[in-house]
């Protein structure tokens, strides 16, 4: 089937949760033009329903879409589910700190996004999102690759944004990733960092001298602490995190074989299994088609491997 048939069928998005980041995405969507119904779904109907009518006054001036409030009954046929629901971290607080009490919403709203619809595709954007991820897919019995958390998709943004700054280039002409934990773990792999192509090491002797390790390490300390310096100033992220879920739901509804850093079951590479991490995947129709294997150094390994136990400590608490 081609993309371009692919895009024939109208599709339908339920999102679980109308906060700024269920209703940002939703904009997103909405402005896309790739969707051709978006139900919202939160608990608070009397702002959910002021969120559809100032969403439905874009809608003449954007693209012809359906946007409603709903019910869970009303993931019944939607092409994917997007959940965004719970509380943001505080000043001071880290994204693990919101475990138990975004852990309990995900306990309660599965069974009914299941009941509804039986197959869904979920992707995840609730923080810890690893962790949800991981307790959404056990509770759903779906394949795991029919469940996905948004991971690192945003992290790995910001790396290849501060890493295009620092050479003065494009940013979609800079490869690299941040993988593991969307959080306090994470690292970004600078072994396979590259530039069009060429190694970041070789681009760096070529054209701007040494990129040394103090200026490495203070580079991935702003990316891992990015997010807490936005919830500093405003209370909230949500346009990366909005455009990241975008990306995502591009790739999966365009059957694109895009390759995201989004989180998922890893399959037993470097000796871990049994929890949810960001590492490169390819993302098509079905979710998460791949995962790909990066050839990490042995400080990369070792970074990853206390990711991963970080992760299967919190994940033990769900007693899932």
């Amino acid at each position: 089937m081609t993309e371009q048939s692919l895009d024939l069928k109208p599709h339908k998005i339920a999102i679980v949760g109308s906060g700024k980041v269920g209703t940002t995405f939703a904009y997103a969507l909405l402005l896309s033009g790739r969707v051709g119904e978006i139900v919202l779904i939160d608990r608070d109907k009397k702002r959910t329903e002021g969120e559809v009518m100032d969403l439905n006054d874009a809608v003449p001036l954007s693209h012809p879409t359906r946007i409603t409030q709903g019910e869970y009954a009303d993931c019944a046929g939607a092409d994917i589910v997007v959940i965004a629901v719970g509380a943001t971290p505080k000043p001071g607080q880290t994204r693990l700190d919101l475990l138990k009490q975004n852990a309990d919403i995900i306990n309660k709203i599965m069974p009914e996004i299941m009941r509804h619809n039986p197959k869904p595709l979920i992707l995840n954007a609730s923080n810890p999102v690893d962790i949800l991820s991981y307790a959404a897919w056990k509770l759903s019995g779906l394949p795991p690759q029919r469940v996905i958390g948004s991971g690192t998709i945003l992290d790995t943004a910001r790396f290849r944004s501060l890493l295009s700054a620092r050479f003065n280039l494009d940013a979609r002409s800079v490869h690299a990733y941040i993988i593991g934990e969307h959080g306090d773990s994470e690292l970004a792999v600078w072994s396979s960092a590259n530039i069009a192509g060429m190694p970041l090491d070789d681009y760096c002797r070529l054209v701007s001298g040494d990129f040394c390790s103090d200026d490495r390490t203070k580079m991935a300390e702003q990316v891992r602490n990015e997010g807490y310096e936005i919830l500093s100033r405003k209370g909230a992220t949500y346009y990366g995190v909005a455009i990241g879920l975008l990306r995502i739901v591009e790739s999966i509804l365009r059957d694109q074989h895009s390759v995201l850093s989004v989180s998922n079951l890893v399959p037993g590479y470097y000796g871990i299994e049994d929890v949810y991490l960001s590492l490169p995947s390819v993302v098509g129709r079905g979710g998460v088609e791949k995962i790909l294997p990066l050839n990490l150094d042995e400080t990369e390994l070792a970074a990853l491997h206390r990711s991963a136990e970080v992760m299967k400590g919190y994940i033990h608490q769900l007693e899932l």
